[in-house]
């Protein structure tokens, strides 16, 4: 990696950001309802340190509104229903706001099932798939969900991308908290990469091929060939293939070839499971079931200094760090922001 100059990184205070993101939403046609909502995902992804789905990405999504791509006055409509799985259409509406309102329709459904799912066809990047996942979970319901995408990586054994790398998220109720996986099908996602580049610093393991074949932590060089790493190699391959499979006909709508036709990664389908765990019978002991698995899973005796972690439980204490000193934001983007 050529050496750049280091970036500066500035405070923003969650106030001030979430207040800058709802004034330029509102000039970009968002109803004051909805700007706020959507000001409020973007803040909490950044408050959690999901960075590339929070204040990094937020320049791109009104790109993506400038250009037509994401029309901020339509939402999602339900255009068919069976039992406890509905099909919903999101008119090209804001991502966000889109999956906001899925995932809440699926717990309404779990509600009086046990379990609901809502798939949606033609809709936006929902950012960081893991708000989802702890909105459901903070409710007390399993969430399993996931997208598809533009077609971003090759598959094992191949050079060409035909296969996106499709977010899944899996959260569980646990305490007051939840733990939250939320991963892509390839080992970094292109956000990542960014983000790794934009502060001139390599990789902690391999995350893709250079343009010459080779693995490596590089993430400019892993942008240059388009070839990111399934996260599994194989088998990330394949849970992605499978998860496109599932998201198009659930959905009825594009999967990653059809999305990849069009000019940008916008049309996309997803899919929002809940599940309403009190209705189980053994629900009196799930609490205590969890926190034995976890306690044992603490016991995990470390390689190095790291403290193992289970998913999200780093998120925890970002939280509370960010919240009260402020966000870390490279100035450059804010500067950026500010400029929109």
């Amino acid at each position: 990696m050529s050496k750049k100059e280091t970036p500066e990184f500035i405070r923003v205070p969650l106030a001030a950001m979430e207040s800058q993101f709802h004034h330029i939403l509102m000039q970009h046609g968002f109803a004051d309802g909805k700007a706020k909502i959507c000001a409020g995902i973007f803040t909490s992804n950044s408050v959690d340190g999901v960075y590339t789905h929070g204040v990094n990405r937020f320049p791109r999504f009104i790109k993506y509104v400038q250009d037509g791509h994401i029309n901020p006055a339509n939402q999602a409509i339900c255009s068919s229903r069976v039992g406890c799985i509905e099909q919903w259409d999101g008119q090209i509406g804001p991502g966000p706001l889109n999956a906001l309102q899925c995932t809440d329709r699926a717990m309404e459904i779990a509600t009086i099932h046990g379990m609901g799912c809502v798939a949606l066809a033609n809709t936006n990047h929902w950012m960081r798939g893991g708000t989802y996942g702890w909105r459901a979970a903070h409710k007390g319901f399993v969430f399993i969900g996931w997208t598809n995408t533009t077609a971003n990586m090759p598959t094992w054994g191949a050079v060409s991308s035909k296969l996106g790398n499709n977010p899944l998220v899996i959260a569980v109720p646990f305490q007051q908290e939840a733990i939250v996986l939320d991963m892509a099908m390839s080992q970094f996602s292109y956000g990542a990469l960014e983000f790794y580049e934009m502060k001139n610093q390599q990789l902690p393991v391999p995350g893709g091929f250079s343009t010459d074949g080779i693995l490596t932590t590089d993430p400019g060089e892993i942008s240059k060939s388009q070839r990111i790493l399934p996260t599994g190699y194989w088998k990330g391959a394949g849970l992605s293939l499978l998860l496109d499979i599932l998201a198009t006909i659930l959905s009825g709508g594009l999967s990653v070839e059809g999305i990849s036709q069009q000019k940008a990664e916008c049309n996309v389908s997803q899919v929002f499971i809940a599940i309403n765990i009190s209705k189980l019978a053994n629900y009196r002991t799930i609490a205590s079931a969890i926190q034995g698995i976890i306690d044992d899973y603490h016991q995990s005796v470390p390689d190095k200094s790291a403290k193992v972690v289970y998913p999200g439980e780093k998120v925890l204490d970002l939280r509370a760090e960010n919240t009260t000193k402020g966000i870390p934001v490279m100035k450059a983007v804010w500067d950026e922001i500010q400029a929109l």
